[in-house]
């Protein structure tokens, strides 16, 4: 069994997905996670990987780890209607990223002024590699531990 540390991608406040206002996420139908509500603007990379996927509304990124993990990370939720409004991403899908690379900026007022969430989902998509996941809870900074993953 291996232990695989995944570091928080934003600064914010740590929300359980059951908690999530989306039943896509609150039901776990695409994984297990949890969920962040962003104080900040940046968006890093959780772990060393490779973008394997970037929305074209760089609302979604996925990124999967040296072992085969597979996330996604959503940024604010039904926010690929706003068609990128709000998002710049400083990657491309198919580049190799280290634990803390940035990812993507978001204009928080810009997004919740026209209408969305920003709280981000951050998922394991391919549940069926986890033997056991931890969450951290409370606060959270860019950086810190998030989910202990054993694979």
């Amino acid at each position: 069994m291996t232990t695989i540390e995944l570091r928080s991608p934003v600064s914010g406040t740590i929300v359980a997905l059951s908690d999530v206002q989306d039943p896509v996420f609150s039901q776990k139908m695409m994984g297990d996670g949890v969920a962040i509500q962003p104080t900040d603007e940046w968006f890093v990379s959780p772990c060393d990987g490779e973008i394997t996927a970037l929305f074209p509304t760089y609302h979604a990124i996925g990124i999967t780890t040296p072992h085969g993990l597979e996330l996604l990370i959503h940024i604010g939720l039904d926010t690929v209607e706003l068609n990128g409004k709000g998002f710049k991403a400083v990657i491309k899908e198919g580049a190799t990223v280290n634990t803390g690379d940035r990812l993507v900026k978001i204009n928080p007022k810009k997004i919740t002024k026209l209408g969305k969430s920003i709280l981000t989902p951050i998922i394991i998509t391919n549940m069926d590699q986890v033997q056991s996941i931890t969450s951290a809870s409370g606060t959270t900074k860019a950086g810190d531990v998030l989910l202990t993953v054993q694979v």
